[in-house]
């Protein structure tokens, strides 16, 4: 854990390549769902309106949040894995965090996640090794991304996100 609330658990630092590590993040994707309902196990409609810093997303915009991400992740990765090199399409988080569809329940969410989260492991758990070599374009990065890379990214996100919430519920006590 980190004193920057920003970055609870640390910022992404890639992986080399192991059998180990892939295993883990594979985990890590499989298991977000649950984790993160977990984190938000009782939390009334104060607290998920709540930022976790100042000038941060709410709890309840973070949540809704990954499933925006990781519904974009789950299709980087089908690209990623059906074309070569090809370009992905980034997407504006700050504006998407602010749709109307925000303002629903995080279990809304949380379902989704669900599903998405078994639909994404299922598709990754047998990629081969040398898949995990595939690249995609990041525009607005400028630069090719490997499947490695967006695995283990992804997996820190949940976490990263997860941490928000209950370093939160950690500070206020609750």
């Amino acid at each position: 854990m980190t004193t920057d609330l920003r970055y609870p658990i640390g910022k992404y630092e890639p992986q080399p390549f192991s059998q180990e590590q892939k295993e883990k993040w594979l985990l890590d994707i499989k298991f977000l769902p649950e984790e993160l309902e977990r984190a938000l196990l009782n939390l009334d409609a104060s607290q998920l309106e709540t930022p976790y810093r100042e000038d941060g997303w709410t709890v309840q915009q973070l949540v809704h949040h990954v499933a925006d991400s990781h519904m974009n992740a789950y299709a980087r990765f089908k690209l990623g894995l059906s074309e070569n090199n090809p370009t992905i399409k980034p997407y504006d988080e700050k504006a998407w965090a602010n749709f109307a569809d925000n303002a629903l329940p995080v279990n809304v969410s949380i379902t989704l996640l669900h599903a998405l989260h078994l639909r994404w492991y299922t598709a990754l758990q047998n990629v081969a090794d040398e898949d995990w070599e595939r690249t995609v374009v990041h525009p607005e990065h400028g630069r090719l991304m490997s499947l490695w890379l967006l695995l283990g990214l992804y997996a820190w996100h949940g976490k990263h996100h997860t941490a928000h919430i209950t370093a939160l519920r950690e500070r206020n006590q609750w």
